[in-house]
């Protein structure tokens, strides 16, 4: 049998017919019960051997049985056939007749079109015929005779006749005239290949069904494009750029190559580019900077009617050891400095008091020691209210000076506490007469600035130093407005293991509540949790409340502003800005400009040593007091260089890293983990924990003292005089010399002499003592001499002896 299939293909296959098996009785076998002629039991000799009676009888009935249900099964199959054929013939009707009333339909509209064409074509000839000369046939139209012309009932049967023979010519064979098969496909059909070759996929058959559909429902119309106005950055990625204008990245990528462009969908274009395909595809070029994105964050002015009271925020400043962190704990009634290793604060705090008169005041604690200057200038900056502390057998120190150089640049009033008046040694007036060499005239000394003796250890003075932060306060007459996004300042942020980055923010205006989404500096977030100074967690934190803030993506900087936004996107957005523009302002300040500034600097660092570090601390405020301390310590030939610095506990690629430069890792209140230790002592990196600063920048001292080069010191032991010369063989001029002082030896250094000025400098060839080679000669001995490489030497010639001697060095 020969097989037809798409694109001309044939096969010659070869079909087997099976026939059904029909199984007849032997003659003479038995027969079933209820047959004629033959008894159930049969012959007792033709059956087979061991068969009773009973046993046959029992077989029989069970194979009529069988036979019965057979003969069932096969009627049901045949009814069920039957049934499915009649449904399939009844679909196939209905299909057929919607067909040919779609056929009808078509049919009709085409004859209307004829017949309104003829009727023009009538009217045209009517109007031909009037103008037309007499004896002229006007009734028949152009080209027709009168037995073709149309009656008024519509086209001639010839005519349609016609258009029918010229359909089914058309048509190919098994389809109608739309192009769907007609009829059953039978198998002679398909082997024969009536159907043409190639057929339609049921999924196209259905394609062209929907659009008919839609045709005869009038069709759907194009959507409007829709023009907008697209905001337009110095430079913007194809992507982005679709993205903007709701269209597709494809078509952006076709007009970009009309107009000579080959880029990608993540290749960026300048803002000229970006603006012609934008005016190609009809939109409204808006032009903006990258800053623009902090738009959404600009300060607004808040109604003074919205405007409530709020706590002051006052600032504990000082010198170190002059008592401000107990002095804040005889307020809190809390034991902080315990906690403060080596009894010093490192880090600022920010704690909430309520007076016994139920006003809340708000306290930043700042590190005192000289490292923090810029920590303390940071809680300066966010405060109200500076509470200078003195200690009154102390006076002003160093670091009290900064402090009152930070509070006037910061324009804050002051309140001096003059701390520890119940030492035997206090002497609260000096303290008074030495601020005045710093124009803090307290009211005292009939200034304006108030000053409160107390004593943090006894608690003497502590409430009249209340009621002077109160005062001060309500002159100030301090206001915010809750009910705006929130606007903080971060005091503090560490890496905390199990809770993620960590931000102390101190609330300046507005409330924050958990779930804001924020920017602060280089990072963003969403407010996980909030926890206040009491370590409990609140739902939010009001003007002048500080809390941790748990959510962030990344540690932010101690000093970063918080503002609130409305969206992820914006403080994505906002935060990528800031990070690039922070990435940009880092490599112009290392990068040099010109050749002439990248020579200096080569010639600058060239006799330079350097001693590179990496440092990891347990917050930011304090690794960034170490890096200020360490950018101190050097001078012309020796320096500091950290490497890296940050938060949280030292990493693998910590040590990987301080591998490659031969650094040591310093880890502040902070350790390795077990990886980092294995991979340090696998790779020989030094580790050094601390928990105190002094010690740190000591360490880091003498380790930098040891890469001076040691000082070269010359010590005279001796002076000789040339009394006369020899010429010996085999050793060249040798200088008969007396020693006139000290001592002459030949493992030292000599000069030689001539009318006090040095015309030669080197070692000992030779030293003797008569014919023996000695060590060295006493001062009135007489001694042979002679130089290295050098034979120019004259009676009446001094010789210089001296020794060196290295010396190290310190910073």
């Amino acid at each position: 049998m020969k097989q037809s299939f798409s694109h001309g293909r044939t096969k010659n296959v070869v079909v087997e017919t099976k026939r059904k098996r029909v199984v007849v009785p032997k003659p003479g076998a038995a027969k079933p019960a209820g047959s004629t002629g033959v008894q159930m039991g049969g012959d007792p000799s033709k059956r087979p051997a061991g068969i009773s009676d009973v046993e046959l009888e029992r077989r029989m009935k069970a194979l009529a049985m069988a036979r019965a249900r057979e003969s069932d099964e096969a009627a049901k199959r045949e009814a069920e056939e039957k049934e499915r054929a009649a449904e399939r013939e009844a679909r196939r009707a209905e299909m057929e007749a919607k067909e040919a009333e779609d056929r009808e339909r078509e049919e009709r509209a085409k004859a209307k079109a004829d017949e309104e064409k003829r009727k023009a074509e009538r009217a045209a000839a009517k109007v031909k015929a009037d103008t037309a000369p007499a004896g002229a046939d006007a009734s028949a139209l152009p080209g027709e005779n009168a037995v073709d012309r149309p009656s008024a009932a519509g086209p001639r049967k010839v005519d349609r006749e016609r258009d029918a023979r010229e359909k089914a010519a058309k048509a190919k064979p098994g389809r109608e005239d739309d192009g769907r098969r007609a009829g059953k496909l039978t198998l002679n059909d398909a082997l024969t290949g009536r159907e043409g070759g190639r057929q339609r996929s049921m999924a196209a058959m259905k394609r062209k069904q929907d659009r008919a559909r839609a045709k005869a429902m009038g069709g759907s119309a194009e959507r409007e494009k829709v023009f907008r106005d697209v905001a337009l950055p110095p430079a913007i990625t194809v992507s982005e750029l679709a993205n903007r204008m709701a269209e597709r990245v494809a078509d952006v990528v076709k007009a970009l190559m009309n107009n000579g462009i080959m880029a990608t969908q993540n290749q960026s274009i300048d803002a000229d580019t970006a603006e012609l395909i934008i005016e190609e595809f009809g939109h409204t070029v808006v032009r903006v900077s990258d800053a623009d994105v902090e738009d959404v964050i600009k300060q607004v002015l808040d109604d003074p009617k919205d405007l409530i009271s709020r706590p002051p925020i006052v600032t504990i400043m000082g010198h170190v050891d002059h008592g401000k962190t107990s002095l804040l704990d005889a307020i809190r009634h809390a034991k902080v400095v315990a906690g403060e290793a080596g009894g010093i604060t490192q880090h600022i705090g920010a704690y909430q008091v309520k007076t016994d008169g139920g006003s809340l005041l708000t306290f930043l604690d700042t590190p005192g020691h000289a490292a923090f200057t810029s920590m303390r200038s940071r809680g300066a900056q966010v405060t109200d209210i500076v509470v200078l502390v003195v200690a009154a057998d102390d006076a002003v120190m160093p670091q009290t000076i900064e402090a009152i150089n930070h509070a006037k640049a910061a324009k804050v009033p002051m309140i001096v506490a003059i701390n520890k008046i119940d030492k035997p040694s206090a002497n609260p007036d000096k303290v008074r007469t030495d601020l005045l060499m710093h124009e803090v005239v307290v009211e005292k000394m009939s200034g304006d600035v108030q000053d409160v003796e107390v004593s943090a250890l006894t608690g003497k003075g502590l409430d009249n130093l209340l009621e002077a932060i109160a005062l001060q306060a309500e002159i100030l007459e301090l206001k915010a407005n809750p009910d705006r996004p929130a606007v903080g300042a971060v005091i503090e942020a560490q890496l905390d293991v199990g809770r993620g980055p960590v931000a102390t923010v101190l609330i300046q205006n507005g409330t924050l509540r958990q779930g804001d989404i924020f920017v602060v500096g280089e990072q963003y977030g969403k407010v996980r949790a909030l926890i206040n100074d009491k370590g409990e967690r609140v739902a939010e934190a009001g003007p002048a409340v500080p809390v941790e803030v748990l959510g962030l993506n990344g540690t932010p900087e101690a000093g970063d502003v918080l503002n609130v936004v409305a969206t992820e996107a914006q403080a994505r957005e906002i935060a990528e800005y800031r990070e690039k523009a922070s990435k940009e302002k880092r490599a112009v300040a290392g990068a040099a400009t010109t050749l002439e500034q990248l020579m200096a600097n080569a010639k600058a660092n060239q006799n330079v040593s350097e001693l590179p570090i990496v440092v990891k601390a347990d917050v930011q405020g304090s690794a960034e007091a170490i890096v200020q301390a360490m950018e101190k310590i050097g001078n012309d030939e020796v320096r500091v260089r950290v490497l890296h610095s940050g938060v949280g506990a030292i990493t693998e690629s910590d040590i990987g890293l301080a591998e490659a430069s031969g650094a040591p890792v310093f880890g502040f209140n902070v350790r390795a983990n077990a990886t980092a230790r294995a991979s340090a002592n696998q790779k020989g990196v030094e580790i050094r924990y601390y928990s105190v600063i002094y010690d740190l920048v000591d360490d880091v001292k003498k380790a930098a003292s040891g890469l001076l080069s040691a000082e070269i010191r010359e010590k005279f032991i001796g002076y000789a005089t040339i009394k006369d010369v020899f010429k010996v063989s085999n050793v060249g001029k040798v200088a008969g010399c007396l020693v006139t002082e000290g001592v002459a030896r030949r493992s030292a250094g000599v000069r030689l002499l001539r009318d006090n000025v040095v015309i030669h400098e080197g070692t000992l060839k030779t030293l003797k003592r008569f014919k023996d080679e000695v060590a060295e000669v006493q001062s009135g001995q007489e001694c042979g001499m002679a130089f290295e490489a050098y034979d120019d030497v004259r009676p009446g010639d001094v010789i210089e002896i001296f020794e060196r001697e290295s010396v190290e060095r310190n910073l």
